[in-house]
């Protein structure tokens, strides 16, 4: 089995996770996806994608901690 098909089985994981309304375990599970891809990019020798799957994870990492500090639900309250 490749990377790219464990990262796509995750992402699928991931999409159905977030469909139930499990939001934490989704993430979770796609930053397992993000780790198959940056393998894959990097075994392909494809450097920028690495550098930009890994700015991806940066930022899903940091949308996580504040979903789960509360403040992520205090800032789409305040939108509305």
């Amino acid at each position: 089995m490749t990377f790219a098909i464990l990262g796509g089985i995750l992402l699928n994981i991931g999409a159905f996770l977030t469909f139930k309304g499990k939001i934490y375990q989704a993430v979770i599970v796609y930053l397992f996806a993000d780790v198959c891809w940056i393998v894959m990019a990097y075994e392909r020798d494809d450097f920028i994608g690495v550098v930009l799957i890994i700015i991806g994870v940066i930022f899903g990492t940091l949308a996580f901690w504040k979903m789960k500090s509360g403040s992520m639900s205090k800032t789409l309250n305040e939108s509305e």
